[in-house]
């Protein structure tokens, strides 16, 4: 069961401009109704200063398609099409305190139907879609452009990573090989970074992994994930993903770590993320 923030909750139960606009002179049509997920956005925008006056959406598709769409049209309002053009998914994502990890591609479906408007106000040409080999999936209609924006925004680096921001091979996984392939080929041409060598990993690196390890199919089950980060004589450095990521059970959870550690241990570990930390009251 996924842990969905008040914000999505509020954003699906209350969608704000859920409506059509009867004078939208810029309409993006992504998705389809056969796929499981279509969202057609439509805009108002002043021919002279390209201001977004109005904006309305119809979607068809989950709780959080629903509110990513809502977040999408109160985050555009009152913005210039160029300022418009510069929002990411990771911020509607954000304006909502977070989604799930395989709810991601509800904000990237948001940010595609943003482009597809713009394009259409423009009078620009949308880029080839489905060109001989671009077409990666066949059962929801991913393109190679869709999932290399997703990719190089996000810094995807797996195939599992690919079907939570895009939905490209949760289907009949047919294509899950062409996906690998698209993946190796964008990450190949990507600048290779040089990485800090990595910490030497004594005993009590170890042993923290290996409790992580306990715990981490236990918090995957909730839709969040934990990562080991760094360890010292007296710290432990986590990283919190998906809906442990800014979530109210942030504290239990480390809580929860930090106690196992104390008893696989035998001695005090405080616990912190890269985003939180607990105090010593919270065991």
């Amino acid at each position: 069961m996924w842990n969905y923030s008040e914000k999505v909750k509020d954003h699906f139960f209350h969608p704000r401009n859920a409506k059509v606009v009867e004078q939208a002179n810029a309409i993006g049509d992504v998705g389809s109704i056969s796929c499981g997920d279509a969202l057609r956005l439509m805009l108002r925008v002043d021919p002279a200063t390209e201001i977004i006056e109005e904006a309305g959406f119809q979607t068809f598709g989950c709780g959080s398609a629903i509110a990513s769409s809502s977040a999408l049209t109160e985050l555009i309002i009152g913005r210039t099409l160029t300022e418009a053009s510069q929002l990411t998914n990771k911020q509607i994502a954000d304006y909502l305190d977070g989604l799930p990890p395989e709810k991601m591609h509800c904000s990237v479906m948001g940010q595609e139907a943003l482009r597809a408007a713009i394009a259409q106000f423009r009078g620009e040409a949308p880029e080839a879609d489905h060109e001989e080999g671009a077409l990666i999936c066949k059962c929801f209609g991913v393109d190679e452009g869709h999932i290399r924006r997703a990719v190089l925004q996000n810094n995807l680096t797996t195939l599992e990573d690919v079907i939570n921001y895009t939905k490209a091979g949760g289907g009949c996984t047919s294509c899950h090989e062409k996906i690998e392939q698209t993946l190796s080929e964008i990450l190949s041409q990507q600048p290779v970074v040089a990485k800090a060598p990595e910490k030497p990993r004594d005993e009590n690196w170890l042993a923290v992994e290996e409790v992580i390890a306990g715990l981490r199919p236990h918090i995957q089950a909730d839709g969040g994930d934990m990562r080991l980060l760094d360890v010292t004589e007296k710290q432990v450095t986590v990283s919190l993903s998906g809906s442990c990521s800014g979530c109210m059970m942030t504290d239990m959870t480390l809580a929860w770590l930090q106690q196992k550690l104390i008893e696989r241990l035998g001695r005090f570990m405080h616990v912190v993320s890269d985003t939180a930390t607990i105090s010593t009251s919270a065991v």
